[in-house]
């Protein structure tokens, strides 16, 4: 069969260049290895001629869609998984489109960012409960010394956000983005403010809204299934953490502007969101972009910090304090990979084979991307522009003088 002499020589291309610990396993008992080893780190299994189309074009999206589909079957550590399938991406993809960080652009109406928050966060509360840490924050933790627990790390984050920005008793918050309810609760609680928390989520919005209740906060928090885009007011402060992904490159100079018309005069924002590596805001190569637009995030786009602070200021606003939390975003990806794999018998009871698959390679693949600077996350703080210097702060001190 023609596969059959392609495969061969494939096989030897990547033994040749790369020598990759890792062995492929065909239906009919066939073993290639694509390098020199006693055992392999990784076995990949194919389960049907079918699969040998996307495997000898090999591109992330390609050996995703693979595995996905259940067109092969891999064993070995989840983290050799990831890196062994990048280097085969990397010793044999050629297809210029795929090498290329290419940027592509969506449609973000309020329909289709709907649809799209829906698909992604919609999955069942449950899911989310079975590795994110008690209090279910969705986003880059912080871990100041670099051994906390994910729970600790989070609160951290949340407190880091929200000293940054200055919060003071009484002060009207919002929260765009807010996810299960994790910061306005913490902002009511500890900082004194009255919030206000917008998702597209119904699922989060549901949840959000009893553990408001169940907290005795209903007089200091207001969860609302709303469009950041049709809030209405002004706040003394506002967040918006792991959401900006979400708005589009070509609609930011909008969204900053939509933050500064529901600033008051001296209030302060925070942005936190995860960027491009690539200066032209291009999605990350090898195919990798394209299986998450496909199977995770649907019209997902990644600016450049950049771009960011050049839509930020067209939009009115002034960055004021920015900080890479890159590394700390490995570390949270890490954590929640090996949560997923250590309850992946009860996942696999919540959600289909290929949703579990999904959200399996997902997870150990933006680990890897993180840490080896694919992608990137930046918490910038900003104001309305064109305001007195003589009300910024001389140094980031305030930030630290108390221990989170």
């Amino acid at each position: 069969m023609f596969w059959e002499k392609k495969l061969a020589q494939w096989v030897d291309e990547v033994r040749t260049k790369s020598n990759i610990p890792a062995r492929l396993v065909l239906w009919d008992g066939q073993k290639h290895d694509f390098g020199q080893f006693a055992e392999p780190q990784v076995t990949l299994k194919v389960n049907s001629a079918s699969a040998m189309p996307l495997l000898l074009d090999p591109s992330l999206d390609n050996l995703g869609e693979a595995y996905v589909k259940g067109k092969i079957d891999i064993e070995g550590k989840l983290s050799d998984v990831i890196d062994i399938g990048y280097s085969l991406a990397r010793s044999t993809v050629t297809n210029t489109s795929k090498l290329a960080r290419v940027t592509r652009y969506f449609n973000h109406s309020k329909a289709s960012d709907k649809k799209s928050i829906q698909y992604h966060y919609d999955v069942s509360n449950e899911f989310y409960k079975l590795w994110l840490d008690e209090n279910m924050v969705y986003s880059c933790a912080y871990f100041e010394n670099g051994d906390e627990d994910i729970g600790t790390a989070q609160l951290k984050k949340i407190d880091h956000i929200l000293r940054k920005i200055q919060v003071q008793p009484g002060q009207r918050l919002l929260d765009i983005g807010c996810g299960w309810g994790a910061l306005v609760l913490r902002a009511a609680q500890k900082f004194g403010a009255q919030c206000v928390g917008v998702t597209l989520s119904q699922n989060q919005f549901d949840l959000a809204t009893e553990r408001v209740k169940a907290a005795g906060l209903a007089d200091k928090i207001e969860i609302r299934l709303q469009d950041y885009r049709d809030v209405q007011g002004q706040f003394d402060r506002i967040t918006s953490v792991g959401m900006f992904e979400h708005v589009g490159r070509k609609n930011l100079p909008a969204y900053f502007k939509k933050i500064h018309d529901l600033l008051v005069e001296d209030g302060v924002a925070m942005n936190h969101g995860i960027t491009s590596t690539d200066a032209d805001s291009g999605e990350t190569s090898l195919g990798g972009g394209e299986f998450i637009d496909r199977y995770v995030f649907p019209d997902g786009e990644l600016p450049h910090i950049g771009l960011v602070l050049d839509s930020m200021q067209r939009g009115g606003m002034e960055a004021l304090d920015i900080e890479s939390l890159r590394r700390h975003y490995a570390r949270t990806l890490d954590i929640w990979a090996a949560n997923f794999e250590a309850k992946a018998e009860q996942a696999k009871k919540l959600v289909d084979d290929e949703k579990f698959r999904i959200w399996r390679v997902y997870l150990a693949g933006c680990s890897y991307a993180f840490e080896h600077d694919d992608v990137s996350l930046f918490q910038v703080v900003c104001r309305r522009a064109g305001r007195s210097s003589t009300t910024l702060p001389w140094s980031r001190r305030y930030m630290y003088d108390t221990p989170l």
